[in-house]
This record gives structure tokens, C-alpha cells and sequence, in this order.
């Protein structure tokens, strides 16, 4: 309240201090938001491309595997899946995007050839070691497409919270400290008058 404020030139000078803090606050912040909101809609962009790589890798996956499954027993495939040995090694680190902190998934090759894989050539076949090879591009797309989804959180996450910040100074912080300014600026220019008054009144009174 403008009430509760001491009418000092020591207290406006402070306001004064604040304000310009404040608009200077309010300003980066808003430059923040706007660069935020450049990255979300580029991470969205990618997100949008992976998505659609990953329906048609699903598709294409699951097309060779049922191709692999009428030519083999659903058993032998069972079978050679459980004889792969080399399980794919994911790091999650992080990057920093405009101050957020995103994932960034490092990841083993997961694209190997047969003998790679440990079931080699004598129990495999063509359209097995094919749909493998689907199901290997597949999760790389499931790995990316995660990364792009959690970009896209935490940058949401971000702007919303800046957001909340630029309005907070822009509709309460700034304008309650300029209402202050203003009536500490009147209560001085009223004391003011006030002391010329009564100074004209003494003098008046002293002639």
C-alpha cells in the first residue's frame, strides 16, 4: 500500500534504484521467453520429422518381422533373440539450452550385422536378420523421439515459468513501485508547500 510508504527523498531515490532494477529484470526476461519460444518451435519442428521417421519405421518393422514369422516358427525367433548376447549401452547427459537443462542420448551403434548380433548365419535367415535390422533402426527413432518429447517438456515448462515472472513485474512489481514513487513524489511536493506556507506565514507574521 502507498500508504505504509515513508515519504523520503532517501526512500524515492531507493524506489527509484528498484524500478530500474526491475524494468531491467523485466526486459531479460522477456528477451528469455521470446529466445525460449524460438527453441521450442525449432525442437518441435524435429520432434514433428522424428515422429512421422518413427510411424514408418514401425510399420516397416513390423511388416519384416511378420514376413520372418510366416517363414520361421515364432519359437526359432524366440530362440535367436534370446541367443543375442551385446545389449545396446545408453547414455543420458544433458545441454544446455538458453539455461535449461535437456537430455542429450548417447548411444552405442545399435544397426549390427548378424554375427554381431550372436546368432550368426547358421541360425538365422535373410528376412530375420532383416527384421532385425528394422527393429534396430526402430528404437533408434524410439531413443531420439524421447529425447525431442523431453526437450519439449522442459522448454514448456521454462517459458510458462518465464512468463509467469514477466507478468509478475510488468503487472504488479513495476507498477506497485511506480504508484509508491508517485506518492512519495506528491507527499514531498505537498510538504513542500506546506514549509513555504508556513515560512511566508512567519515572515508575514515578523514584518
Amino acid at each position: 500500500m502507498a500508504s505504509s510508504v515513508k515519504p523520503t527523498r532517501s526512500e524515492l531515490l531507493q524506489l527509484k534504484k528498484k524500478i530500474k532494477l526491475a524494468k531491467s529484470g523485466h526486459s531479460m526476461l522477456k528477451k528469455k521467453r521470446d529466445g525460449l519460444i524460438i527453441e521450442f518451435f525449432k525442437a518441435l519442428e524435429n520432434a514433428k520429422s522424428i515422429r512421422s521417421e518413427l510411424v514408418r519405421e514401425y510399420i516397416s518393422a513390423l511388416e519384416k518381422i511378420n514376413i520372418a514369422r510366416a517363414l520361421d516358427s515364432d519359437l526359432r525367433l524366440k530362440s535367436i533373440a534370446l541367443a543375442i548376447k551385446d545389449k545396446p549401452i545408453i547414455d543420458i547427459e544433458t545441454k544446455n539450452i538458453m539455461g535449461v537443462l535437456v537430455p542429450k542420448v548417447r548411444k552405442s551403434p545399435l544397426q549390427k550385422s548378424s554375427l554381431a548380433r550372436g546368432y550368426g548365419y547358421i541360425s538365422g535367415s535373410i528376412k530375420i536378420d532383416e527384421a532385425a535390422l528394422a527393429y534396430e533402426r526402430l528404437v533408434e527413432k524410439v531413443l531420439t523421439a524421447a529425447e525431442y518429447e523431453t526437450i519439449l517438456k522442459r522448454l514448456l515448462q521454462e517459458i510458462d515459468k518465464t512468463k509467469r515472472k514477466v507478468n509478475a513485474l510488468e503487472k504488479v512489481t513495476i507498477p506497485r513501485l511506480e504508484q509508491d514513487a508517485s506518492y512519495i513524489r506528491l507527499r514531498l511536493e505537498e510538504m513542500e508547500r506546506e514549509n513555504f506556507s508556513r515560512l511566508k506565514h512567519i515572515k508575514q507574521v515578523h514584518a
